[in-house]
């Protein structure tokens, strides 16, 4: 079998039969866990798994000198195994991965995070995707030689997406065939809050009006916007749903209005978003947010909520005219006071925004975009 590559056109000439020698499709190297908070990852892997076989490698996970040198191996999935390495570094992961593979050499591999470059150094894909969904060298306790690593998956990469409008005006620069595919969301799922009337027992007890949030909780949040906006709010409950992440818990607010549930499941967040009477994102402005365009914003739309954001770029550029953008804490407390869960206009520029950015419409538009990029 011949396979014919150049940097912007692979011609498969017998891709039925190169299929029957590899174990898998499509190789993803990605620094967030499959059981972690569910977002666009996830959301893309589970779609392209209806038309490939996927191995999902994540970054090492806690050394055990007991286990060293082995991957944890779990299908979460028909078509998506997730190997878990349990080594010290990245840098190793290549030599551990060959040791349980029948080759080198795969159709597709995806790539979300450049540290995972040195498998290129063992590893050949005959079409490379670097999916940039967010600006991993500025969040907190970034390895300083990111940076650097992520020009090798710019530079041999057939295709680059980006994860927001920001994010891809700082990476077009850089490749010719960038594109841009912001936050999706999956309607249907988080509308079923739109039909919840009992509450889970641990948001239930809270007494409206209920400000909410779910997600991540890290050094992205606003926390003293947070605490101001509650101490000036005291009949408003502030509910923060998510993992506290690389920052301290006693960095966080605490006050008789503010509660934190953890994390909670995917399938679940729709009976809690139900609870909410508003939903916030109350981000901070500083490099960790410079580039992000937050899933949750589409996601508190289809649960037809009113949203409290911070000027986040790309929320501003996309959604200022159903978005309550503040900046203090006295315009926090004012657009509580002010938004309205029955505002008709808001709700029709919801369903028009809705209507152009399922995972599904995202997940077909890359496709298309690799089908240009590999001729089969």
């Amino acid at each position: 079998m011949e396979i014919k590559i150049n940097k912007q056109k692979v011609v498969y000439q017998n891709k039925a039969s190169f299929r029957h020698e590899v174990s898998f499709d499509l190789i993803v190297f990605c620094h967030l866990r499959w059981s972690f908070v569910y977002q666009r990852p996830q959301h893309v892997i589970t779609r392209l798994s209806r038309h490939y076989k996927i191995l999902v490698i994540e970054e090492p996970i806690l050394f055990d000198p007991g286990l060293e040198n082995t991957f944890h191996k779990k299908r979460v999935a028909p078509n998506i195994d997730v190997w878990q390495p349990r080594v010290k570094r990245i840098k190793e992961i290549p030599a551990l991965l060959e040791r349980n593979m029948p080759n080198t050499r795969f159709p597709i591999g995806w790539f979300y995070s450049a540290a995972f470059i040195p498998v290129l150094e063992t590893f050949q894909f005959d079409m490379l995707v670097y999916d940039c969904m967010d600006e991993l060298s500025l969040f907190k306790g970034a390895a300083k030689e990111i940076i650097a690593q992520e020009r090798a998956p710019m530079k041999a990469s057939h295709i680059v997406f980006t994860g927001g409008k920001s994010l891809y005006e700082a990476k077009k620069k850089y490749h010719p065939n960038t594109h841009c595919f912001k936050s999706s969301v999956d309607e249907t799922h988080f509308s079923k809050a739109c039909d919840i009337l009992h509450f889970p027992d641990d948001i239930a007890h809270i007494k409206n009006p209920i400000v909410g949030y779910f997600g991540v909780i890290d050094e992205r949040i606003d926390l003293n916007l947070l605490r101001e906006t509650a101490l000036k709010c005291p009949q408003v409950a502030f509910v923060m749903i998510g993992p506290v992440v690389k920052i301290e818990e006693n960095d966080l607010p605490r006050l008789e209005n503010i509660h934190y549930l953890g994390m909670k499941d995917y399938e679940d967040l729709p009976a809690y978003l139900a609870a909410f009477d508003i939903a916030m994102m109350p981000f901070a402005l500083n490099d960790s947010t410079r580039y992000i365009s937050p899933t949750k914003t589409l996601e508190y739309m289809a649960a037809k909520k009113p949203i409290i954001s911070t000027k986040i770029t790309d929320v501003v550029q996309d959604y200022s005219s159903c978005v309550n953008l503040v900046e203090t804490s006295d315009d926090f407390c004012e657009a509580i006071s002010n938004s309205k869960i029955d505002n008709k206009k808001m709700l029709q520029e919801y369903a028009e925004i809705l209507k152009n950015t399922s995972w599904e419409t995202t997940v077909e538009k890359m496709r298309d975009i690799m089908r240009k990029t590999v001729s089969v």
